[in-house]
C-alpha cells in the first residue's frame, strides 16, 4: 500500500468511538493491511471484539493491563498506561503496520496518565504512509488541530440515562 497515512481523531461524548475504529481496522484488513489496535483504558477482555479477534485473528488487540482499567488504582493505571505509551511508540516508529488504532487514549491524557505533548509527539514519529486513529472522549485541542479528519460523537439520546445497563454484543 503505497498511500498518504492520515491521522484520525474519533472523540466526544456520544457512543461509536472505538466502533468506528474497529470498522475501520475490519476494512483495513478486507483490503490486505496489517492493523493493531493498542486500548489504554478499558474493561475487561470480555468484551465481543476481543473475543473476535482471539477467534478469527483478523488483527492483534494489545491491552497490557491484565485487568479492568476500572478496578485499578491511579497509580496502576499510571503504570499501565505508560507501558502501553511506550509499546505504541515503538509500534508507531518501528512501522511494520498500515494502521494503528489508539483506543481511549484520551481518557489516559484527560486522567494525567499520558500528556499532550506525548501524543503531539508520536503524531509526528509516525511514518507517512501509517494511518493513526485516536480514540475518547476529550480529545485535547492540539491534537484535533493537527489531526486530518476529527469526527465527534454526539450523545443525544443513550438507554443508559433510563437506567438500561450495557449489552453484551452491543456495548460489549
Amino acid at each position: 500500500m503505497n498511500h498518504r497515512g492520515l491521522i484520525q481523531v474519533y472523540t466526544g461524548d456520544g457512543k461509536g468511538k472505538t466502533t468506528a475504529a474497529l470498522g475501520l481496522a475490519l476494512r483495513a484488513v478486507g483490503q490486505g493491511m496489517k492493523a493493531i489496535i493498542i486500548q489504554f483504558i478499558k474493561g475487561d477482555r470480555t468484551c465481543g471484539e476481543h473475543i473476535f479477534a482471539a477467534q478469527y485473528h483478523p488483527f492483534e488487540i494489545v491491552q497490557l493491563s491484565t485487568k479492568s482499567s476500572f478496578d485499578q488504582t491511579l497509580e496502576e493505571l499510571r503504570s499501565s498506561a505508560e507501558q502501553s505509551f511506550a509499546f505504541a511508540e515503538k509500534i508507531i516508529v518501528d512501522g511494520g503496520y498500515d494502521m494503528v488504532i489508539l483506543d481511549e487514549i484520551f481518557i489516559a491524557v484527560n486522567k494525567g496518565l499520558v500528556s499532550t505533548e506525548q501524543v503531539l509527539n508520536l503524531m509526528n514519529k509516525k511514518p507517512e504512509t501509517m494511518e493513526l486513529i485516536l480514540t475518547g472522549r476529550g480529545a485535547p485541542k492540539e491534537i484535533t488541530q493537527k489531526a486530518d479528519l476529527v469526527t465527534e460523537m454526539t450523545a443525544i439520546k443513550h438507554p443508559f440515562t433510563k437506567g438500561i445497563a450495557a449489552r453484551k454484543g452491543i456495548e460489549y
